[in-house]
C-alpha cells in the first residue's frame, strides 16, 4: 500500500489491551462492604425515628376509641331509660387487673364489674345491660371523678354530673365531661391530646 506507514504489531497489541480490559470486560454487580454498611446505619437511623411516632399513633387510636365507645356508651344509658321509663346507671370500678364500667339497673353498689368485662348483680331483680373491661395489658384505663351515675327516665337528666378520663400509657388522656342534662362534651387536659378542645 502506497504512501500508509505499516504500525509494528506491538503497538496494535497495546491498543487492543487498553480497549479490552478485565475492568472494561467485567461489570460490576451487588455491593461493597462500606456501601452495604452505610445503607444499614441510614436504615437504623430511619428505623429508631419512625418507631415512637408509630407507637405514638397506636395510643391515640386506642384514646380515642375507648373514648368514643364510651361516649355512646353514655347516649345509649339515657335513651334506654327513657325509652323503657326506668333508671339506668353507668358505674365504674377499678380491680388488680385495670378498669371496668357497666351499665345496670338498680342502685349503685348492687352491681360490680371487672377488668375482664366479666360483672355481677348482688339483686337479682338488677339488670346488666353491657359490661366493659380495660385489662392493663391494653394500655388504656379510666379514671372518673363519680362512682356511678343515674340516668333519670322522666327528665333525662343525670345525677350527678361527671367527667370520665381515658387514659394512655404515656399519661395522655380524652376526657369525657357529662353535665347534668346528660349531653357529653369531649375534651383533652392541658391539650395533650391534639384535635381536641382544652380542657
Amino acid at each position: 500500500m502506497l504512501g500508509q506507514q505499516a504500525i509494528p504489531i506491538e503497538i496494535i497489541a497495546f491498543r487492543w489491551h487498553l480497549d479490552i480490559t478485565p475492568a472494561r470486560l467485567l461489570k460490576q454487580y451487588g455491593m461493597t462492604l462500606i456501601e452495604v454498611i452505610v445503607v444499614l446505619g441510614i436504615l437504623g437511623v430511619l428505623a429508631s425515628l419512625a418507631i415512637p411516632s408509630y407507637q405514638g399513633f397506636q395510643e391515640r387510636y386506642r384514646l380515642e376509641g375507648y373514648a368514643m365507645a364510651l361516649v355512646t356508651d353514655i347516649h345509649f344509658v339515657r335513651s334506654e331509660s327513657v325509652a323503657h321509663n326506668r333508671g339506668l346507671r353507668i358505674s365504674f370500678g377499678t380491680d388488680a387487673g385495670g378498669t371496668c364500667y357497666l351499665i345496670h339497673s338498680g342502685n349503685a353498689s348492687d352491681c360490680t364489674c371487672n377488668s375482664n368485662g366479666s360483672a355481677q348483680c348482688g339483686d337479682t331483680t338488677n339488670s346488666i345491660q353491657k359490661s366493659v373491661g380495660l385489662a392493663t395489658a391494653l394500655g388504656v384505663r379510666l379514671q372518673s371523678n363519680v362512682t356511678s351515675m343515674l340516668f333519670d327516665p322522666s327528665r333525662g337528666t343525670t345525677t350527678p354530673s361527671g367527667s370520665i378520663n381515658v387514659i394512655g400509657q404515656s399519661g395522655n388522656s380524652i376526657r369525657q365531661v357529662v353535665n347534668i342534662m346528660g349531653r357529653t362534651r369531649t375534651c383533652s387536659p392541658q391539650g395533650k391530646v391534639s384535635g381536641y378542645k382544652v380542657c
